[in-house]
């Protein structure tokens, strides 16, 4: 082997043996995804007021929650005992309080455990409805619940396996029912 051909082969190898701890390494597999990034809340809040307005200025509705996180990326947010005042186009709101709320970005709200939807109207012909999950839209105001429902009006109490209802035409629609109990008001 002259000098020449043993120069570049030594090269060769020397070069070889450099590159080689780089093609042998593996690459750092990253455990974290954009998936779980989407469970960090963009923001928190504890003790939380909001009021939103519709095209007109009107009170559309306002939240009130003892905390708040939002989660952009997964399109919801949640609420921890919401209580959220509903106004339709009649003149008395509605309040609704429950232990869990969550609000989607189709402007559907869904409230859990222990709900409580009650009418600030104090004449109006149904005063409470108590279950344990039910779900309002808010862009036409409409109710809905496939889970037991006790209905309160001033004389009766209404029992019921889900319900539909809107706010905007005072229209309610049980899905099941399952019992009424009248009691007549005396009058002296």
């Amino acid at each position: 082997m002259n000098r020449v051909t043993l120069c570049i082969t030594i090269l060769f190898i020397l070069a070889l043996a450099l590159s080689l701890p780089g093609w042998l390494a593996e690459e750092e597999v990253n455990l974290e995804s954009p998936t779980e990034d989407a469970w960090i809340p963009n923001y928190q809040a504890t003790k939380m007021r909001s009021t939103l307005y519709d095209k007109f200025g009107q009170i559309n509705h306002q939240v009130f929650a003892q905390q708040m996180e939002s989660f952009d990326l997964l399109g919801f947010t949640l609420f921890k005992q919401p209580n959220y005042l509903l106004f339709a186009q009649s003149l008395h709101p509605w309040k609704v309080d429950a232990q869990e709320g969550t609000l989607y970005d189709d402007q559907r709200i869904q409230f859990e455990n222990n709900v409580e939807i009650t009418s600030l109207d104090t004449k109006g012909y149904i005063q409470v409805i108590r279950t344990h999950f039910v779900e309002v839209n808010l862009t036409d105001k409409t109710i809905y619940s496939d889970q037991a429902v006790e209905i309160v009006g001033p004389n009766y109490v209404i029992s019921s396996n889900g319900f539909t209802a809107s706010l905007e035409t005072q229209r309610y629609e049980l899905l099941d029912h399952v019992k009424t109990v009248y009691h007549p008001s005396i009058q002296e």
